[in-house]
């Protein structure tokens, strides 16, 4: 046997939060845009990205363990202003 399944891989990304592994689409990306944490929810805007849970638990822990730094490799602090507003939006969307 080769060792080959019909089952395809999905891909994993770690969120900066709660630094849990799970699948790429469950996460935001999120990428920095002049300082600020800009969410990309297609992920298909340029730069460094960074991953997180939709949620305010874990959007909370990255910036209190000042994750965005690390995360896009630059000095600090980036703003999550939007990106707050954003997944708040996300949280109170009934059937998400």
């Amino acid at each position: 046997m080769s060792g080959r399944t019909d089952a395809r891989a999905c891909p994993e990304r770690t969120c900066v939060g709660c630094r849990e592994r799970a699948a790429k689409g469950d996460l935001l990306r999120i990428v920095a845009i002049e300082g600020e944490c800009a969410p990309d929810p297609r992920g298909t805007l340029p730069g460094r990205g960074a991953h997180v849970h939709p949620t305010r638990v874990c959007l909370d822990l990255a910036v209190r363990r000042r994750a965005f730094n690390r995360a896009f490799r630059g000095p600090g602090p980036f703003d999550a202003g939007a990106l707050r507003q954003y997944i708040e939006g996300v949280e109170q969307r009934p059937g998400q």
